[in-house]
């Protein structure tokens, strides 16, 4: 298994038998490359997740595809992981020309309806837990970035099947395991290959870094009680490599989950702390804590980051007042807690 130093060069890289890992490009973006992942079948291309609608994604995906002897025309079937728009949008796009299936969670029809719904904003549900944050800074440079504007439904549709918890999809040899794992998102499914020893983590499991908690249109009551939970359940499989969304295939999805549990209950220790040294908000708190394997400040990370940390961070603070080592108390639209 040969992979090139940098998970994100462009090519089409063998990661087991009739598996190819394909690195696309997302420009403009921290994270660089989404890596997607094609299937060779005997009824054609199956591809775990799709990349995102952009014609430089697409002319990399035809390219990295023709070094495998295949095309766009092949795919038989895209299994996205999660609802995000680098994982889905180009597989919507695709369809639209080739008639491709597109199988997706469940879990994740809540938030295609509610962006669909007339006068749907494309930030609203985070504004308004930056609102609840009392994250007022942020929120105004998210104004003035126009966040607030109208949802742009271009290369977003309704799968043309809903995957449920516990579905087996046969591919030849192959059997995957179509595995809720909520938290990342609502309906977010990883696939297991339990006889292959190969699990396609989508952002459920990456090498490098720690997923963003409930960015999503319809949020759950608890994101991160649930990111733990999915985390304890892919940790109960047998061991296997990871196939992850991002960064490079690693050997030992066990091991992975094992350091982002630790992360978390860190996390966890890290906000009560700042509760009890004062902080009293989510945003006050996301100020306190240090960010990305660098330990940068808030103030120092991008207005984008700056609001994905900020509700990590209140996802954390809700997670402790469910476990009650804080007090929640709300104050017009700003939650405020203090230490139990």
């Amino acid at each position: 298994m040969t992979q090139p130093r940098d998970w994100a060069e462009l090519g089409a890289y063998p990661v087991d038998v009739d598996v190819f890992r394909i690195p696309l490009p997302l420009p403009g973006d921290g994270l660089r490359a989404v890596n997607v992942y094609a299937i060779r079948t005997d009824q054609g291309l199956v591809v775990v997740d799709g990349g995102w609608a952009l014609e430089e994604s697409r002319r990399q995906f035809q390219w990295a595809l023709k070094e495998i002897g295949a095309s766009l025309s092949d795919i038989n079937r895209f299994l996205v992981t999660h609802a995000h728009r680098d994982h889905y949008t180009q597989a919507v796009a695709v369809r639209r020309e080739y008639g491709t299936r597109v199988s997706l969670g469940v879990g994740e029809r809540e938030s295609l309806v509610e962006m669909a719904r007339p006068g749907a904003i494309h930030g609203g549900p985070q504004l308004v837990r930056l609102r609840r944050a009392g994250a007022d800074p942020v929120i105004e440079r998210l104004l003035t970035a126009r966040f607030d504007r109208p949802v742009d439904l271009t290369n977003w549709d309704l799968p043309d099947e809903w995957l449920d918890a516990g579905t087996t999809l046969p591919l030849d040899d192959r059997k995957l395991l179509a595995l809720p794992t909520p938290g990342h998102t609502r309906g977010h499914l990883v696939f297991a290959d339990l006889g292959h020893r190969v699990l396609f983590a989508g952002d459920h499991v990456l090498p490098h870094i720690t997923p963003s908690i409930g960015f999503e249109y319809s949020v759950s009551a608890s994101p991160l009680a649930n990111y733990l939970s999915s985390l304890a359940a892919v940790r109960q499989l047998p061991d296997m490599l990871l196939l992850p969304a991002h960064g490079p295939v690693t050997e030992s999805v066990h091991l992975r989950v094992d350091e982002l549990v630790a992360h978390h209950h860190e996390r966890l220790q890290a906000c009560r702390t700042a509760v009890t040294g004062g902080a009293r908000t989510g945003y006050e708190v996301a100020q306190a804590l240090r960010w990305t394997r660098r330990g940068r400040d808030l103030a120092t990370l991008d207005t984008f980051n700056q609001m994905l940390a900020t509700l990590e961070a209140a996802a954390h603070l809700d997670l402790l007042v469910a476990q009650g080592l804080l007090i929640e108390a709300s104050s017009s639209e700003v939650v405020r807690y203090t230490v139990a």
